[in-house]
């Protein structure tokens, strides 16, 4: 088999999976509401007829684990399930999606549960570059949830032909699949990460509903923000926890915490720029990750504010211009401790989509932990002085990104080390 070998006259992953029958007359612009499922959420969003369910997937919900390769139905990248049915989401017009049930390859397993086949495609080193292997993986997941007997190894290049490879020849792919289906000679497990969740669109998406809850769409730059913002569900992209101790009394902590406008200015980059009312705030923020340097626009929303216990807890969201949100769920509780000083706890549930969440998890975690660090010094400060930081002063998120790009550096340079004197501690055995 090479890679130029053409996919099969008309596999599974080629044909339009049946229901997909919706008539739709809709003018070149006109926004039309589409309902289904996906990754077991049920969502709906607003799309122009012409849009494709790859693009709809990437830009509406930003489930950006769908590849778009070739866009005309060859690579097989952009491979998803749709009522159980492999198909190219690059031929399916969004709209045709109404009322079907999605999976896509994020909905396969997660980082710290993975679906027996990306444990198999990992184990046997199915992937290089990466880029058809979500492809593989669902078209694969098709192949062993709708044969009947065991594989046929003379076949089973063919059957799995309907996605190109330009990196692995294509070998440890077909002894992961060959591995799955020897294991589970019943059938394979079904997908271990569908449940409702958050979803957040990217950037140059229309708005995004969804009939499980999710947060609510930041306001661009118009007034009207939304009356609430809604908690939102699922998995996050990562989890801070960060507990610092404090000089100042638990008093004069909470008189810090009480006042938005002073809190807002203790986290580096970022700034209150409108009072709401009923505790809704607008604000900004400078983020950078490495080389990426971001800027979110959003909202805030204090959802509990308990003086005698010192807990304040509120939900954010921004967005950039660049197709980069965020969602967080933050709670932050003064302790008084013994001596007199307090103990400061923050917790965060953060939510990522775009590019910023292209990077591991260790260095936006690393950061977002420095950050929580520095904002619990200068609540410190603000608390010991009465006067906040002006806006701009103390570390800047730049410089707190860089350090945490530095730590990760030396983080992997040590790992690397460990694992050579392993190595050469084995061989001199």
């Amino acid at each position: 088999m090479t890679t130029s070998q053409r996919p099969p006259a008309a596999p599974a992953a080629d044909a339009v999976p049946r229901g997909l029958q919706r008539p739709v007359k809709a003018a070149a612009d006109e926004l039309i509401d589409v309902s289904f499922t996906v990754n077991g959420t049920p969502v709906t969003i607003q799309v122009a007829a012409r849009v494709h369910l790859g693009d709809a997937l990437r830009t509406n919900l930003g489930l950006s684990g769908t590849h778009l390769g070739c866009e005309h139905g060859v690579c097989g990248m952009c491979t998803v399930l749709i009522d159980g049915d492999a198909a190219r989401a690059c031929l399916v017009f969004a709209v045709q999606a109404e009322g079907t049930d999605i999976v896509t390859v994020e909905g396969l397993g997660t980082q710290e549960a993975q679906h027996p086949l990306q444990q198999a495609f990992s184990h046997h080193h199915a992937l290089q570059c990466g880029f058809c292997t979500p492809g593989f993986l669902m078209s694969s997941y098709d192949l062993l949830t709708h044969n009947e007997g065991a594989l046929d190894a003379e076949t089973l290049p063919e059957e799995m032909s309907g996605v190109l490879c330009r990196c692995t020849g294509y070998r440890g792919i077909l002894e992961a699949v060959t591995d799955v289906a020897e294991a589970h000679p019943d059938g394979i497990p079904a997908p271990l990460n569908c449940a409702p969740r958050t979803l957040v669109g990217r950037g140059g998406g229309a708005p995004t509903a969804a009939s499980s809850p999710g947060p609510a769409e930041v306001a661009d730059e118009a007034e009207d923000a939304p009356a609430e913002l809604v908690r939102p569900t699922g998995t996050p992209t990562l989890t801070v926890q960060v507990t610092r101790q404090l000089s100042s009394p638990v008093d004069d902590v909470w008189a810090v915490m009480d006042d938005v406008d002073r809190l807002a200015r203790c986290l580096p980059g970022a700034e209150m720029t409108a009072d709401l009312g009923d505790d809704r705030y607008r604000g900004r923020a400078k983020v950078s990750l490495g080389p990426v340097r971001l800027a979110f626009e959003g909202l805030a929303q204090i959802t509990e504010r308990d003086p005698a216990g010192h807990r304040l807890a509120l939900l954010a969201q921004g967005a950039d211009t660049g197709g980069n949100r965020t969602a967080a769920e933050i709670t932050l509780r003064a302790t008084a401790t013994p001596a007199g000083s307090t103990e400061l706890q923050a917790d965060a549930a953060v939510f990522l989509s775009g590019r910023i969440a292209q990077f591991g998890r260790a260095l936006a975690g690393d950061v977002s932990q420095r950050l929580f660090e520095q904002f619990a010094d200068a609540v410190d400060e603000t608390a010991r002085t009465g006067t906040a930081p002006d806006v701009g002063a103390g570390p800047s998120a730049l410089a707190i990104g860089a350090r945490a790009m530095v730590a990760a550096v030396r983080r992997r340079l040590g790992q690397l080390r460990t694992a050579v004197r392993t190595g050469k501690g084995r061989r001199s055995r």
